[in-house]
């Protein structure tokens, strides 16, 4: 059996049993039943996927993936692709957005080059998991083959795998790779069959024309490689993208492992899509930290049946509203682990 067959077969539903046995946790705080709104939903689902009454939140790590996109070609992207490869260096040194807040949430940052056009060499600090030097472009055929979707799920996976062994308590995903909206507002219209002007943005800043270039670009995409919204990993290989795919494949892993996964923006809930369209109990594991400003995101969210943590108009990546919504969830979880019962503190309680 492959490790992606294998890890979908281990994939379980939460148990309620522990959902009502957290929630009633909380209900025996000192305040009125469910006062702290969604903290105690995000208290009450970490406990059901960690697996425990008293979860730890001390290891958290964001995984960075970084690739390139052979439809940067068609002028989809405000930036070149060189860009990607520049802002590599720049996570490594401790120096972008996403470095800054995971700090603030004490999270480590973690880089993995699934698919990057550059030889790195031994680069140190960088997680070396080349698959390709980046997709096709996918206005001409497909981005990938399915060994190579396949290839970089796996990557996604055994890195899930390795958290579980290291102790990792909670995971937040994060990308870059310059490009990346436009393999996943296809991957969104794809599957929900909804118009690529509907799903499409304007990713790092493009003007009307360029947006307008890039749905044209989406829709010729489409319709040359009719992906089959049945099928994830045909989706995936021909309009996907490798650091996509590299998601998909660490919140499988997440799922499999019992560890709870935190969905940055509208490329990493492309992702998240990818892996539900896989085996949907993933949607049982998965946190989304925000609502970005792209327009898909949205929709994705709908198909996921996922509210949103936080709304700030992020649209910036990397893992940094997985960073944030960290750590409104590790206050969640600390709550139920550290609020006084009204016995323990000698409150009355209220009338229910």
């Amino acid at each position: 059996m492959s490790l992606l067959n294998e890890t979908l077969s281990k994939i379980q539903p939460l148990d309620p049993d522990l959902l009502a046995k957290a929630q009633q946790k909380l209900d025996n705080k000192t305040k009125p039943l469910g006062a702290l709104g969604r903290l105690e939903e995000f208290a009450r689902r970490y406990a059901a996927i960690s697996n425990s009454l008293e979860p730890s939140t001390w290891k958290k790590v964001i995984f960075t993936f970084a690739a390139d996109h052979g439809v940067v070609a068609e002028g989809v992207s405000a930036f070149p692709k060189e860009v990607t490869v520049q802002m590599v260096y720049n996570f490594l040194q401790g120096g972008a957005g996403v470095n800054v807040l995971a700090n603030h949430v004490r999270a480590e940052v973690l880089v993995v080059d699934v698919g990057v056009d550059h030889d790195f060499g031994d680069t140190p600090g960088l997680i070396a998991k080349k698959v390709a030097r980046g997709t096709r472009n996918f206005a001409k055929g497909p981005a990938m083959t399915r060994e190579e979707a396949v290839a970089a799920l796996e990557v996604g996976i055994e890195l899930a795998n390795g958290c579980r062994a290291d102790g990792v308590a909670m995971v937040g995903t994060g990308e870059m790779g310059i490009g990346n909206t436009t393999p996943s507002a296809a991957i969104i219209a794809a599957l929900s069959g909804r118009p690529v002007a509907e799903v499409t943005h304007r990713g790092t800043g493009i003007n009307d024309q360029s947006l307008a270039n890039k749905i044209r670009v989406i829709e010729e995409g489409l319709a040359v490689n009719r992906p089959d919204p049945h099928d994830p990993l045909d989706v995936l290989a021909k309009v996907g993208g490798l650091e996509i795919a590299g998601i998909a494949g660490l919140i499988l892993g997440c799922a499999a492992n019992r560890i709870p996964v935190v969905v940055d923006g509208f490329i990493s809930t492309a992702g998240a899509l990818i892996a539900a369209e896989f085996n949907p109990l993933v949607k049982e594991y998965l946190f989304a930290a925000h609502q970005s400003v792209e327009i898909g995101h949205r929709f994705m969210l709908d198909r996921l049946g996922a509210a949103p943590i936080l709304d700030l108009q992020l649209r910036l990546g990397e893992g940094t509203g997985a960073a944030l919504a960290m750590g409104l969830i590790e206050a969640g979880v600390k709550i139920l682990k550290e609020m006084a019962t009204f016995e323990e503190a000698g409150v009355a309680e209220g009338e229910h």
